[in-house]
């Protein structure tokens, strides 16, 4: 098996047993750890996108890779359902153990997914490079385009497909390295000159991101009760929990549907930068006015039009770090600014929630709010945009190629 279908694979074995294993858990500190290893296999997630990517063509890349994110959504609201039919009924145990069923699924359809002919062709592999084309076309009812596929292109273009006999179906930079990269140097060229301001101004940007983000899952339940006993004197009892919390996850996810379909509409339009700079501006005006105190009905309003934009600049964010990168290393690249984005999901219920159920309600949203503004700056001083731009096969082909802007 490949490499990349082996970190597909290793990720989703480590949900699936970790997360079926926490169902079983003797004690607090087991569930933690396994709950944990199970959060560490969904890390491998970000695997899936660069996958995805490179068997889609530019044109509409971004359009694909949104539709592609839905399933991010499906989930959040399947596994609230999940939650509100089973926790009255049965235990957490339950709840656990049925969550690991999909993980156990995609073990199943692993077996049925080709390696990326684009990650073949750095590495030499043109005949099986070839093969996976072949039978993609066979499976669409078509035929590939006349010309030869080869890792040695013999123009400056780094083209995916090509209908002329004289250019290569797939095509990389002249000059590749012989020695098979690891990941550990892989995650060294993330701090090369080349890479290095785009490196850091995407982990900014996935730290603002993911902090507010999660932010906003998270104080749509918290400001609610915390208004409550912050505007009165009667205090809330912490133990009262019914089925409320589970409709109230269930429809508030449903609103991040607009804000995907939003992203779909503007992404290959305006391109990356501007359609997340656009969303980022709403999720800004639909917080704005919960530094004072606001009723439930506009205060789930209010949240809802955030959490749609907000997830509308996750995705596109997803979507634009592994196009930055070349194919070489564009799962490492990716993967880490989500790993530090990640952080920032930590970091937020410390800070952010914290603050609300400290009666700072204030505090909180002014920090929500100066973060969106330091993402637009971060976005605004990325070098390049990726709209329409073929993807990169290798680091020298970053420099070489007339399709994709050189990183500053």
């Amino acid at each position: 098996m490949e490499e990349g279908r082996m970190s597909i694979l290793g990720g989703a074995l480590v949900t699936f047993v970790a997360g079926l294993l926490s169902a079983f858990s003797p004690n607090y500190i087991s569930l933690l750890i396994l709950r944990g290893l199970a959060g560490a296999g969904l890390g491998s997630g970000h695997v899936f996108f660069s996958w995805f990517m490179e068997f889609v063509p530019p044109s509409n890349r971004g359009k694909w890779m949104v539709v592609f994110s839905t399933f991010w959504t499906f989930g959040s609201v399947s596994e609230a359902a999940l939650a509100w039919i089973v926790m009255p009924i049965l235990t957490w145990r339950w709840l656990l153990a049925l969550s690991a069923i999909p993980a156990f699924v995609l073990l199943i359809f692993i077996v049925f997914m080709p390696e990326s002919p684009r990650y073949l062709c750095t590495k030499g592999r043109i005949t099986d490079a070839h093969n996976i084309l072949d039978k993609i076309a066979q499976f669409n009812q078509t035929s590939l385009p006349s010309g030869n596929l080869t890792s040695d292109g013999t123009n400056d273009l780094d083209e995916e497909f090509s209908t002329s006999e004289e250019t290569p179906l797939l095509s990389s930079a002249r000059k590749r390295t012989t020695v098979r990269k690891s990941g550990f140097s892989s995650f060294l060229m993330l701090f090369s000159p080349r890479f290095f301001k785009t490196t850091i101004l995407l982990w900014v940007l996935y730290f603002g991101n993911s902090f507010v983000y999660y932010g906003i899952v998270l104080l749509a339940s918290e400001l609610s009760g915390s208004q409550s006993k912050c505007s009165s004197s009667i205090l809330l009892s912490e133990n009262v929990q019914d089925a409320s919390v589970y409709i109230n996850v269930f429809i508030t996810s449903f609103a991040e549907l607009p804000g995907l379909l939003t992203a779909a509409l503007l992404v290959d339009r305006v391109g990356r930068k501007l359609s997340m700079t656009i969303m980022f501006i709403f999720v800004c005006i639909f917080l704005l006015p919960l530094v004072t105190l606001q009723s439930n009905i506009l205060l789930t309003a209010l949240l809802s039009g955030a959490r749609m934009f907000s997830m509308g600049t996750f995705i596109i964010a997803n979507i634009f770090a592994p196009e930055i990168y070349p194919t070489s290393m564009r799962s490492t690249g990716a993967g880490v600014a989500y790993a530090v984005g990640r952080i920032g999901g930590m970091v937020c219920p410390l800070v952010a929630v914290g603050l609300v159920t400290s009666c700072h309600q204030t505090a909180a949203i002014i920090l929500l709010e100066a973060l969106i503004v330091l993402s637009v700056v971060v976005i605004l001083l990325i070098p390049f945009e990726t709209k329409g731009k073929e993807l990169v096969n290798t680091i020298d082909g970053v420099s070489n190629s007339k399709q994709v802007l050189v990183v500053a």
